[in-house]
């Protein structure tokens, strides 16, 4: 492995060893990163959701910070607003959240449009604009949002033209009981700690390696075979009748090109990261359902018959032949 490789396998085991129990999310996080996208995470309160996205910026150089979404938050909230001096007699820029590194989008769904459409506008073009003017945000820009799936009520759909510009939608389960029992005994440790005891510290890895990084996934391997395969699973979402009557009654709207985008970048980084230099059939398929869960639009037949974008998705990777 090369140096750039080893430090960020040895990232992924430092945040293992903070988040127990969460392998998905702490390879996922790294995948969003390698891939240059956003996180959407689905799931119960209680997950270290917030603690993983934290932990991850600890382990970088990159800042990180927090807003917590709710139906008062105000589009400057995000962006920052222009203040009047008046001593200069000038407006002065003040930034605001979206110019850190790391932002935590916490329960965004809480939040009416005008909110979540600031965040697009930064989401998908790296830039926002306040007033007449346009500011730039950093290179190194990664949005976790997350959503509750208990409660509902008093919240604002994300459409689907924001949840497209997600990389991937990650859904977050409960920890089993041997992770749960570590969970117990990490926190107690943590409890205790004193100024004497402190755990050892992760040094970070640079942004430029996480750049170099990003720039080794690209160029892995990926036959040309396995890369018609993966443009297939994709088209059968648009014209899935060739797959099966039952599909296309499923089916409503299927992925746009963004979605082969994010499949390609995201397999290349699940094989770099699992420490092989070409991406295989298996690293398609995991990571088809993170990056079309909230891609695919699904019929009043699907919904009645109680099937999900998963079970979509399942069906389809079963029905396409593998190269």
């Amino acid at each position: 492995m090369s140096e750039i490789q080893n430090a960020l396998i040895a990232l992924k085991n430092h945040i293992s060893e903070e988040i127990i129990g969460q392998d998905v999310l702490v390879e996922r996080m790294l995948i969003g990163l390698l891939a240059d996208g956003h996180i959407l995470v689905e799931g119960a309160p209680g997950l270290a959701k917030t603690r993983a996205i934290n932990v991850l910026s600890r382990g970088i150089e990159a800042d990180f910070h927090r807003v917590q979404f709710t139906p008062d938050l105000l589009p400057a909230d995000l962006t920052g607003t222009e203040i009047y001096r008046p001593q200069q007699g000038t407006f002065e820029f003040q930034k605001g959240p979206l110019f850190h590194n790391l932002i935590l989008a916490d329960e965004i769904n809480r939040s009416p449009a005008k909110v979540q459409a600031a965040l697009l506008e930064a989401m998908a073009e790296r830039q926002i604009t306040v007033g007449q003017a346009t500011y730039p945000l950093s290179a190194l820009f990664m949005v976790m949002a997350t959503q509750n799936p208990i409660e509902q009520e008093g919240t604002y759909p994300l459409p689907e033209a924001q949840l497209d510009r997600f990389l991937l939608q990650v859904k977050v389960d409960y920890p089993n009981a041997e992770h749960e029992k570590a969970i117990l005994r990490l926190v107690r440790t943590e409890a205790r700690q004193t100024e004497k005891t402190l755990k050892k510290v992760f040094t970070p890895i640079s942004q430029t390696t996480l750049f170099e990084a990003r720039n080794a996934v690209l160029d892995l391997y990926l036959a040309e075979p396995l890369e018609d395969y993966l443009l297939q699973l994709i088209l059968a979402t648009r014209k899935p009748k060739a797959y099966g009557d039952d599909l296309a009654s499923w089916l409503q709207y299927g992925a746009s090109p963004r979605a082969s985008i994010a499949l390609d970048r995201c397999a290349r980084a699940k094989a770099w990261l699992s420490q092989r230099d070409y991406v295989t059939p298996d690293d398609i398929q995991d990571m088809a359902f993170d990056v079309l869960r909230h891609r695919l639009i699904l019929s009043y037949e699907a919904e009645a018959e109680g099937m999900t974008t998963d079970d979509v998705i399942k069906v389809l990777i079963e029905r396409i032949p593998v190269p």
